[in-house]
């Protein structure tokens, strides 16, 4: 069952990475098709990462999670309109869904462990910071959301290491390849101002 939930938890959070990483090379409908995959992939790659963390005690890593789909759906909504319908509500309901789980998750975590005592710990606050403030920043279409994934991946692949889970820790390194590609497409001033031209004339 362990491998299942790893190849389960690993495989569609990988497909996430690899559609947005592509999605930065394509043209504006082609763009938006990718990353509409990326945010739905991540989404049902969640309940196996769930059982998985929470199996470990990974309650900082397991919250984030739980917090970070109302941030999936909003980036979800975001590409489907073509951020031509934004939402002050749904905004305002993923800010408050964001620090409610940090702040769920590092209290639990503190009480459960009697406080920070563990390497594990900190590389869960790793992956925290980098997965809602990437998810986020992905959601609002900026491209520094890369950065914050990278230190995700780097976290979680840490992680994963140190608790035996050697497929998700192998997703997470190849993830991190992806998140660099798709940074550096990103950073592309070239390709971002074909993008944008696009958008503009679609």
């Amino acid at each position: 069952m362990d491998i299942v939930l790893q190849v389960w938890g690993g495989g569609f959070y990988l497909l996430n990475k690899i559609f947005f990483a592509f999605s930065e090379t394509k043209i504006a409908e082609e763009n938006r098709r990718l990353k509409m995959f990326a945010w739905s992939a991540f989404i049902i790659g969640v309940p196996a990462w769930l059982i998985i963390l929470v199996g470990q005690n990974n309650w900082i890593a397991a919250s984030v999670e739980v917090g970070g789909v109302p941030a999936m759906l909003l980036g979800l909504y975001n590409t489907y309109h073509n951020s031509q319908k934004p939402s002050r509500l749904f905004n305002k309901s993923v800010t408050v869904c964001t620090y409610s789980s940090l702040v769920f998750g590092l209290v639990y975590s503190l009480q459960y462990h009697m406080g920070i005592t563990s390497l594990t710990q900190i590389l869960e606050m790793g992956v925290m910071l980098g997965f809602l403030f990437g998810s986020y920043l992905m959601a609002k279409n900026n491209p520094r959301g890369w950065l914050f994934f990278m230190l995700m991946n780097l976290s979680m692949a840490s992680l994963m290491f140190l608790q035996g889970k050697v497929i998700l820790m192998l997703q997470q390194l190849l993830s991190l390849c992806f998140v660099i590609y798709g940074f550096k497409k990103s950073s592309n001033p070239v390709s971002k101002k074909a993008s944008t031209k696009l958008n503009r004339t679609s």
